[in-house]
């Protein structure tokens, strides 16, 4: 079965959450949005049949089962030969569903119980359930959303899924249950937060956003979006030609605790070649090495030395280790007046300490976090399942306890700011999953941190571009499998080149 890869969307794709998305279609009741979101089904349904199979197409008890009888009829006008599998009680469907499941039948369409055995697919259809479906799917749905999955790949065709697909939480990116793993989802006046993280990647396909005509609702409804270079591109420029390794700054990196030395070094690794001017690593370790073999630029100085600045941004937590010499140097680079990044071990002490994390809100320079599910959970006291099961909601909430920028790293980082801005990042891969990413994605913001970027745009920036790294080693076939975290150092270097040529 075609399995195509999350395909970008234009920048600036603002992303509605589900309360505020009921909000709107409340507003707009008045208008034929069933009508209109069929019709738009249809014609992205006619494009994906590339062979004379038939459609079959689903429709499940709701609104979501009234999309695809509208959808159905669409098709039916453009002769194709169509098949539509609806389990449930007419007399149950919602008003405007129910009026388009008799258009259907008014129109020569047949309702079917069941898949007919023997056909031959070109597309299937999902229109089961939508965005309000909060638990696992079952009995009779559960049925046909198993048969659809199975179809579509014994076919080799299209699977669309209408809104959402059936089983996936669109709030959350949550797969509670049995779930369509669809080739396209055509999602309707806004994307959700829920198709881009979580389980949602690996069951949306190529996403796409048909806006019914509520454009102008959705851009006042909408606090998030998706992250695209132009949130960050007033950054994105050519260096001067009369410029010294001063002009970028001074990048400190405190860790390397013994047994964690690569960890602080690889983030020192990626400051270096993402352009700070000088980059200077404090190891904890006092039997560590006195010159980094594979990146000699690096000074490696006692940890209180490096402290002791100057400095223009500062990296804490890479390999930092438990110790109580851990928790002073924390202590200490929380007192700094720089932009400060808190990684790995500075955020499980700060989790553990309220004196820190008093620390840590009251600073008045800029403060950036890169929790993964299980440090996010201990910064909010909570669960990692708690943690995972609103992605956004957490990343918000440790952005506004702790007064900073926050990445709840993950499929779908989701990125907060404490004046209630968040993002979404699609780039990335599953090669990402492996020891030391997010060591590098520290030094990579560190580095741009230090070249006097803002820190909002430093965070977004590190994030996607680090994702767009990975992204080009898998195209290249260095990766996903097998993808280590040091070889997204140079994709990077060349992807933030390119991008600053192309200015």
């Amino acid at each position: 079965m075609p399995n195509p890869r999350l395909t970008p969307l234009p920048p600036a794709v603002p992303l509605l959450e589900i309360a505020a998305l009921r909000a709107i279609e409340c507003d707009a009741a008045h208008l034929p949005l069933m009508q209109r979101a069929g019709a738009a089904a249809a014609t992205l349904a006619a494009t994906l049949c590339t062979d004379e199979g038939s459609v079959l197409v689903l429709a499940g008890p709701g609104a979501n089962g009234g999309d695809a009888f509208v959808t159905a009829s669409r098709l039916r006008e453009l002769f194709f030969d169509l098949t539509l599998v609806f389990t449930g009680d007419v007399a149950r469907l919602p008003g405007d569903a129910a009026a388009a499941c008799r258009d259907f039948v008014a129109a020569g369409g047949e309702v079917s119980p069941h898949i007919p055995a023997g056909k031959r697919w070109s597309l299937i259809v999902d229109g089961l359930f939508g965005i309000g479906l909060s638990r696992a799917i079952g009995g009779d749905a559960a049925a046909l959303v198993a048969a659809a999955n199975t179809l579509a790949a014994r076919d080799g065709c299209p699977l669309l899924a209408l809104d959402c697909p059936s089983g996936l939480d669109a709030a959350s990116g949550i797969v509670a249950g049995p779930a369509i793993r669809a080739t396209h989802t055509l999602t309707f006046i806004a994307a959700k937060p829920g198709l881009f993280t979580g389980d949602g990647p690996d069951h949306c396909g190529s996403i796409s956003v048909a806006t019914l005509g509520l454009e102008a609702a959705v851009a006042r409804g909408a606090r998030g979006r998706i992250l695209a270079r132009p949130e960050f591109a007033v950054q994105l420029r050519p260096r001067l030609r009369n410029t010294h390794k001063g002009s970028f700054g001074n990048a400190g990196i405190v860790g390397g605790a013994p047994g964690m030395l690569g960890a602080a070094l690889l983030a020192g690794r990626a400051a270096q070649k993402l352009g700070a001017g000088r980059v200077f690593v404090g190891l904890l370790d006092e039997k560590a090495p006195g010159v980094d073999a594979t990146q000699p630029e690096l000074m490696l100085r006692p940890p209180a030395s490096v402290l002791a600045g100057p400095l223009d941004a500062l990296l804490c937590g890479p390999g930092l280790g438990d110790s109580e010499a851990a928790r002073s140097l924390l202590a200490s680079a929380l007192a700094l007046p720089v932009p400060l990044l808190l990684d790995a071990d500075a955020l499980n002490r700060i989790a553990a300490d309220s004196v820190l994390q008093v620390a840590l809100a009251a600073r008045p320079a800029p403060s950036l976090l890169t929790p993964h599910p299980a440090e996010a959970a201990r910064l909010l006291g909570s669960t990692v399942a708690s943690v995972q099961a609103d992605r956004v909601a957490a990343a918000q909430a440790i952005a506004r306890r702790y007064a900073a920028g926050v990445v709840l790293k993950g499929c779908g980082s989701v990125i907060a700011f404490a004046d209630g801005r968040w993002l979404i990042n699609t780039t990335g891969n599953p090669g990402m999953a492996s020891a030391g990413m997010g060591d590098v994605l520290a030094g990579i913001v560190v580095a741009l941190l230090t070249q006097g970027w803002s820190a909002d745009e430093a965070l977004l920036a590190g994030v996607h571009l680090h994702g767009a790294a990975a992204d080009a080693l898998a195209a290249s076939d260095i990766g996903p499998i097998g993808l280590t975290a040091g070889e997204t150092i140079d994709a990077a270097r060349r992807l933030l080149n390119a991008w600053c040529a192309a200015t």
